[in-house]
């Protein structure tokens, strides 16, 4: 296992860069035309779902596979939905939290024997959901309130008709003109870690304090942001059984969160429009642009900080 004292103390440390701007509060009001059904015209209809049965390692391949970040659970013949399996459960499961007693306890640490389980053991069941006859404005609220990604969508037998993520709502909101800039809407006050911080930490911070993603920062310069999904695909791509000699999780959850950062970084700027930053993260296929300022990171721009702006009024 490597573990690294400087690591784990950074790892847990907050990072307040304000910049050189004042950014006070700031006020906007926005309307949205609301129509009663409206969310299925932004919604995935064509839903991808596993029954209960299915064990967790191939939920998550599925999951890496088309890139997703949450799978609906549902019954192999009505579809009626059952619970919903999100990259939080699975680096909760790998290590981050309570749900790391079924590898921990019931297999005594063999991450290769749990993984075999049945999806249902992890999955969240008491999923939120908007009815089919919801409005953009009820999944905003829902979203922005209960700080969830995403949101499947059932009719009046709890059959699973459709799923509308954050990155829905920014692709309709977004098209509309804001005066606010990145500076105004980020998030300044981050949780941040270090390239030599056990993924095992990271997993707990992340499930800890509710994150789905963690700038890596080394001496105050932005090493690259690791998500819940890079966590999630590194059990997904199969990587993690490469390295296992054991089979146990502890072989592959002490190794360094850098080892599982790669590809460009893209960053943003504090004086950038929003909309302008969320046609970035649209093209770019990406969840949150660190903003950079003087070279030093300042904050974080998530689809979250978006919908709340555009949406807020």
């Amino acid at each position: 296992m490597h573990q690294n004292n400087r690591g784990i103390k950074q790892g847990d440390r907050l990072l307040k860069m304000q910049g050189k701007l004042d950014r006070g509060p700031v006020e906007f009001k926005t309307h949205i035309a609301e129509q009663e059904g409206e969310i299925m015209a932004i919604a995935t209809h064509d839903v991808i779902s596993v029954p209960p049965s299915t064990s967790i390692i191939a939920a998550v391949e599925q999951m890496t596979k088309c890139g997703f970040r949450r799978l609906p659970v549902t019954d192999a013949g009505t579809k009626k939905l059952r619970g919903i399996i999100t990259s939080g459960d699975v680096i909760n499961f790998m290590g981050g939290g309570d749900k790391y007693k079924l590898v921990q306890v019931k297999h005594n640490g063999n991450l290769l024997s749990a993984v075999n389980e049945n999806v249902r053991t992890i999955m969240t069941q008491q999923t939120v959901t908007l009815p089919h006859e919801a409005t953009i404005r009820d999944a905003v609220k829902v979203i922005v309130e209960k700080r969830i990604g995403g949101l499947p969508i059932v009719d009046n037998d709890g059959v699973l008709i459709g799923i509308v993520t954050e990155r829905d709502v920014v692709r309709v909101l977004g098209a509309q003109q804001s005066s606010l800039k990145v500076e105004d809407v980020m998030s300044s006050t981050l949780r941040v870690t270090a390239p030599e911080c056990p993924i095992e930490t990271v997993a707990r911070d992340m499930t800890k304090y509710r994150f789905r993603r963690l700038p890596v920062v080394s001496d105050d310069v932005v090493y690259g942001i690791v998500t819940a999904t890079d966590l999630m695909c590194y059990l997904g791509s199969r990587e993690v059984f490469s390295r296992l000699t054991t089979g146990n999780v502890s072989e592959v959850m002490g190794l360094p969160v850098r080892t599982l950062i790669g590809g460009n970084l893209f960053t943003t700027t504090p004086e950038k429009s929003i909309n302008e930053a969320a046609r970035e993260m649209l093209e770019k296929n990406i969840g949150a642009l660190p903003v950079i300022e003087g070279s030093r990171l300042i904050g974080l721009l998530t689809e979250f900080d978006l919908v709340r702006a555009f949406a807020r009024g």
